[in-house]
């Protein structure tokens, strides 16, 4: 089983990502991310204006069981972080995650 954190973790050191919700929902609106990540304490409108996006653009999202200061610290980052959109995993094995998921988009995190 692959550890999200440290996916997650790996994929902010190597590859290519954004953070924020606004961001997020601009880049589920256009297809282009390969996987966003949401804190599990994100506000339920945007974590739904994501998921709807997200869905029709066909793009996996994950909702990390930590709240947006543990996402912070796992991005190494000193502020918080309701959304991460991946658009290039770098040497993240992350999207393995959703691969092996089946469908359960609760993984991860504490």
């Amino acid at each position: 089983m692959i550890d999200l954190t440290k996916a997650i973790a790996t994929a902010v050191k190597t590859g290519k990502v954004s953070f924020g919700a606004n961001t997020a929902i601009q880049t589920a609106k256009n297809g282009k991310a390969k996987i966003i990540v949401l804190a599990s304490n994100c506000p339920k409108q945007i974590k739904e204006q994501i998921e709807y996006y997200g869905e029709i653009s066909k793009i996996p999202i994950i909702t990390y069981q930590g709240d947006t200061m543990d996402m912070a610290a796992v991005c190494n980052k000193l502020f918080v972080i309701s959304a991460l959109t991946i658009r290039e995993t770098g040497d993240s094995e992350i999207l393995n995650i959703v691969k092996n998921d089946n469908g359960d988009k609760n993984t991860g995190g504490n």
